[in-house]
């Protein structure tokens, strides 16, 4: 096992680690910029070392900075949590040119996973079922309009090495494409340094339905059922459940064993979340693979009873799953809602940065809350405006949605204004309540809010 890791992440992610690893016996090391100088991760971790300014570029994203503290400590791994460099094939590799462990998969099938026409392409070989699209990145508009001809309209165009929305574009007509294409490769260029281009069939209203995968170094791979995150807003996600209220059992058991031969195929290692749109038929078709821990790992957790965090670090010190998961076949157990609880007014959804000045989080059976923030700190301007996730668990859906409820009522935030009150009123909501929604719930029920934030 590990004798000292380093967290390359911030907030509630990098307490996360925190924990998991003071559990295991094992030392940490924080890295943090200048605007996290009084963060509770500096003050939990057992070392602290500060890697730049407040920008993350010039801290948190730059790589010279994180290993240069991971050799004055003398660290024997790297967590990287998520965002940042958790996807950064280039950082594993120097990670592994310098001989501490990058507790996440190898730099080859990270990269691979990155690209999402070739991650389309090894999913399709597994067997994994697939949107219609292009077999590759596009590389002329008559090659799109060709492509996007053959497989019928709407089709999406979408940003080969990105995410969060961003070169992203819906085309419903021929003569729509050859413009909505150069804004798409503009946009990706700018967001990701890569201008490259896919399209593939558009599913109007989708679900948004995500698996959860464990993968250890000697081949074995355990597929820890799904989450819902249909819940979300510009392609952000808000609330997320797990396990989706309209998978059936029988579709979970095929999709479960269909993906572990997958990522078993693909050399998949430690934990990742295999993505898909679910149509209006309840098809499954696949988007992308986060080749990491997600933000909303811990309503798996809460159902599963595995901690992934520290199944992650024992995986990365060569653990099988065998001794990991004491109990296999994994069981399902009730129900389990995250609210992400962020900093911004909840009807503009303008960012809220500043100084709390009051703070009560909701305890009592069934509740979880994951932050970095205390009273009398400073949610900064700087990075994502996440405040904490609020999770619950209960023997079943409904129940868990009146746990989260109640937490909500009594989690308070002063100081600052907070997305709170939206989480009340979508879990008030009749469609919430009967799991009647999709992607694009949000936008429909607040209209005028969803594009009021200029």
């Amino acid at each position: 096992m590990f004798q000292k890791i380093l967290i390359a992440n911030r907030g509630e992610i990098a307490l996360r680690v925190i924990c998991a690893c003071k559990e295991l016996g094992i030392r940490t090391v924080a890295v943090y910029s200048e605007a996290d100088r009084n963060s509770l991760h500096v003050r939990f971790a057992d070392e602290a070392v500060c890697i730049g300014p407040a920008k993350s570029a010039r801290s948190y994203l730059d790589i010279p900075s994180v290993m240069s503290a991971a050799e004055i400590t003398n660290v024997n791994a790297i967590h990287p949590g998520y965002g940042f460099l958790s996807e950064n094939a280039d950082f594993a590799e120097v990670c592994r040119a310098s001989k501490i462990k990058f507790i996440g998969p190898k730099p080859e099938v990270t990269r691979l996973m990155g690209l999402k026409q070739k991650a389309r392409a090894a999913m399709k070989a597994a067997g994994v079922p697939i949107l219609p699209g292009s077999a590759d990145v596009l590389h002329s508009a008559e090659e799109a309009l060709e492509t996007a001809e053959s497989i019928g309209y709407p089709v999406i165009l979408k940003a080969a090495a990105g995410g969060g929305g961003r070169g992203m574009r819906v085309v419903h007509a021929s003569e729509e494409l050859p413009g909505l294409l150069a804004q798409a490769q503009n946009e990706a260029g700018a967001a990701f340094s890569v201008p490259d281009i896919y399209v593939e069939k558009y599913i109007p209203n989708p679900r948004h339905i995500e698996f959860q995968v464990l993968a250890d170094e000697h081949g074995d791979v355990e597929v820890l059922f799904e989450r819902e995150c249909s819940i979300q807003r510009r392609h952000q996600k808000l609330i997320e459940e797990a396990p989706s209220p309209v998978l059936s059992p029988e579709l979970r058991k095929t999709m479960c064993e269909r993906l572990a031969e997958a990522m078993r195929a693909v050399g998949y290692t430690n934990a990742g979340t295999v993505e898909f749109l679910m149509d209006a038929q309840g098809m499954l078709h696949f988007i992308e693979v986060n080749a990491r821990i997600q933000v909303e790992h811990p309503v798996t957790e809460a159902i599963t009873g595995v901690d992934l965090v520290k199944a992650q670090i024992r995986i990365a010190a060569g653990e099988r799953l065998a001794d990991i998961l004491v109990e296999r076949p994994i069981q399902l157990r009730g129900h389990s809602i995250e609210c992400r609880i962020n900093a911004e007014h909840p009807e503009t959804f303008a960012p809220s940065p500043g100084r709390i000045t009051g703070l009560n989080l909701p305890g009592g059976i069934g509740v979880r809350v994951d932050t970095g923030v205390y009273t009398d700190g400073v949610i900064p301007p700087y990075y994502d405006s996440l405040v904490a996730k609020l999770i619950v668990h209960a023997p079943t859906r409904r129940e868990a949605i009146d746990r989260m409820q109640r937490a909500l009522d009594m989690f308070v935030v002063e100081g600052i204004y907070t997305s709170i009150p939206l989480h009340q009123k979508i879990l008030a909501q009749p469609e919430f309540l009967s799991a009647d929604f999709d992607t694009n719930y949000i936008a429909r029920l607040l209209p005028q809010k969803a594009s009021a934030k200029k």
